[in-house]
């Protein structure tokens, strides 16, 4: 690959066809690509029309407040929405509670959703800083929520909106700190109901006799896996659990209600971030063999801080950035490279992001990275000349791709792996994709003028051929669409 083309796709997006090609060779690529930390809007305006986050957590809170069906929360993720037609009356058959449930689910899936989804999409497909909108999609998959579970339809999306790109260019500290506060990230891991046994409202229900409380420490447990330390480095069940006893108190404000809630001081503004020091476990902690004194919302802040500067930190960090890039197996030199540039810097991300640019391993002529679904529909969307696309169409086509936006299925987030994207079904699925693309896009697009803005100076002979020899120009656009170098970056 050239070193242009590598700047458009490997760093960014993929390039669009008004795109001014980065400057020549690699040392005005690089500064290209360091040009664009200027450029980066954290709220452009795709994102700035979506309704406020108290809009959505709102909704969820009255939905909680009132009564709920019965069952498994999965099985009412399933349930699909209903649209009554205009003029046409609902089931009079179906209890209130069940079309209630509905009509929740029809506004947090089908339209909060759904729009979020759309305004991460057409933000990406415009914008002056494809470079560092990467770094936004890779940061918000590395701290994963998924929007399977009720509770966190609606608020998947505003935890990249919210923590996420306010700080892509900042700490990493402070970037930890803002998406472990998040109402998505409390409530998909149960942080919001963890209640201290030994806590005011903990002896409070003991003493009367009432249900135990207790600690939940699936929030402890990923910031330490997956969000710093990474899995087995260092690190203990007994650590996850005096860490999840330090995180008991916080919580999401109006989404917990009753005597509990009051008594907590919770009933504050919905999706706000809340510490209640009621239900928070008193005590000093030691974790990590470091002995964090009783400071109420500063216990577990402090570990915060220690977890975002550890060297096995840096590590998990820099090994995870270097195979987004480079491989599956990145090179060592890369990882220790990244690795101290984290330390050194303090968590400083854009010094992270220069020592990529810098990196030689990355400047190569191979591709080395099979693009994931999103990447390929950013890159097709972009190289097509995309602006402004329907929500429900990027929802649909990620959908049949195999990556739904916000929705991993697990806090791991999406694998960065080239064998789960890579197989028969996944190209095949692209294949069909790039065909319907094809057929909307008829005359308009002349793919063998196209495809060398895209890949300038990377192009091999087999494709040329391959769009010049194609049937139509629905047809050219397609091939360009599967062929090698734009299935891999």
């Amino acid at each position: 690959m050239s070193a242009p083309s590598i700047a458009l796709n490997r760093f960014g997006l993929g390039a669009r066809p008004d795109d001014m090609p980065p400057g020549a060779g690699v040392d005005g690529a690089r500064r290209a690509l360091i040009a664009q930390f200027d450029r980066f809007d954290p709220r452009p305006t795709q994102i700035a029309a979506l309704p406020g986050r108290g809009v959505i957590a709102g909704q969820l809170a009255d939905y909680l407040a009132g009564p709920r069906p019965m069952g498994n929360r999965q099985a009412m993720m399933q349930m699909p929405p209903v649209t009554v037609p205009p003029g046409a009356t609902e089931n009079p058959d179906e209890p209130d509670v069940i079309k209630r449930a509905r009509a929740f689910l029809r506004t947090q899936g089908r339209e909060n959703y759904v729009a979020c989804v759309g305004a991460r999409a057409n933000a990406a497909l415009v914008s002056p800083a494809p470079f560092i909108e990467r770094m936004v999609h890779f940061w918000a998959n590395h701290f994963a929520v998924s929007a399977d579970k009720l509770t966190v339809i609606g608020l998947a999306g505003y935890l990249e909106l919210e923590a996420i790109r306010p700080h892509v260019l900042g700490r990493f500290s402070d970037m930890l700190n803002a998406v472990e506060r998040h109402p998505a990230m409390l409530l998909y891991l149960d942080q919001a109901q963890s209640i201290g046994p030994a806590s005011p409202i903990g002896a409070r229900v003991a003493a009367r006799g009432g249900r135990k409380l207790g600690i939940n420490e699936n929030l402890a447990r990923e910031i330490m896996e997956l969000h710093t330390l990474g899995v087995r480095t260092g690190y203990g069940q007994g650590d996850v659990t005096e860490f999840a006893r330090a995180m008991t108190g916080w919580t999401v404000a109006g989404i917990n209600r009753g005597p509990i809630a009051r008594f907590a001081g919770t009933n504050g503004t919905p999706g706000d971030f809340v510490f209640a020091n009621a239900i928070h476990e008193p005590g000093p902690r030691t974790i990590m063999g470091k002995r964090y004194p009783q400071d109420g919302e500063a216990q577990a802040q402090a570990v915060l801080n220690d977890l975002a500067a550890h060297p096995a930190t840096a590590d998990h960090i820099a090994t995870k950035l270097a195979r987004h890039f480079a491989g599956d197996t990145p090179p060592p030199a890369l990882v220790a490279r990244l690795k101290a540039a984290f330390l050194q810097s303090g968590g400083d991300l854009p010094t992270l992001y220069r020592a990529l640019i810098a990196s030689p391993e990355l400047w190569g002529d191979a591709p080395t990275k099979f693009r994931s679904p999103w990447d390929w529909s950013i890159a097709a969307l972009r190289a097509m000349g995309a602006r402004d696309v329907p929500a429900q169409q990027v929802t649909g086509l990620t959908n049949q791709l195999g990556q739904p936006t916000w929705r991993p299925g697990s806090p791991a987030g999406f694998d960065d792996l080239n064998a789960t994207w890579a197989g028969a079904d996944a190209v095949v699925r692209r294949v069909e994709a790039a065909e319907r693309f094809g057929g909307r896009a008829g005359g308009n697009i002349d793919a063998r003028m196209l495809a060398p803005r895209l890949f300038p100076g990377a192009l091999s002979s087999a494709t040329q051929a391959a769009i010049a020899d194609a049937d139509s120009p629905g047809q050219a656009l397609a091939l360009m669409l599967v062929s090698p170098e734009f299935l891999r970056r």
